[in-house]
């Protein structure tokens, strides 16, 4: 999609880490979330709603990631990765507040919570810190 640089790249890995650990397709309990970014269907219908239905060109590139037009968006955000990481692209696209550079790990962590995960989520920012260093390593700081 031609749509930001290593950071954001660093914060989707990031994400996908923290929500579904690169193996959960279905969030544990039987919950709303999909997919290894664990996007809710609210969420994702929002985002066409209110979002990409403004934006033809963008909406178009999201489509090409579909398996079909007419494929099912569920199953889509289960079970293709390619189309549920362009959905968690564009999440983030509506935020404002300009992504943390590269190597922020503890940024990343804090602009998840707030943006994706939300103060409503049962996500922790030393969570996100923790997941990343046992997956990616090499890095270490603390949370504020």
């Amino acid at each position: 999609m031609n749509m930001g640089g290593e950071n954001i790249s660093e914060l989707l890995l990031g994400t996908a880490l923290v929500e579904s650990r690169l193996t959960w397709r279905k969030q544990m309990g039987n919950g709303p979330a999909r997919g290894l970014y664990q996007m809710e269907m609210a969420t994702h219908d929002d985002i066409w709603n209110n979002y990409l239905s403004y934006r033809k060109p963008l909406a178009d590139k999201v489509l090409q990631f579909k398996t079909s037009h007419k494929a099912n968006s569920e199953e889509e955000l289960i079970n293709n990765d390619l189309y549920a990481t362009a959905m968690a692209r564009i999440h983030y696209a509506r935020v404002k507040e300009a992504i943390p550079a590269t190597g922020d790990i503890v940024g990343m962590a804090n602009y998840w919570k707030k943006y994706y995960n939300t103060i409503l989520g049962k996500g922790f920012p030393d969570k996100y810190v923790e997941v990343w260093n046992q997956t990616v390593g090499e890095l270490v700081c603390d949370v504020k």
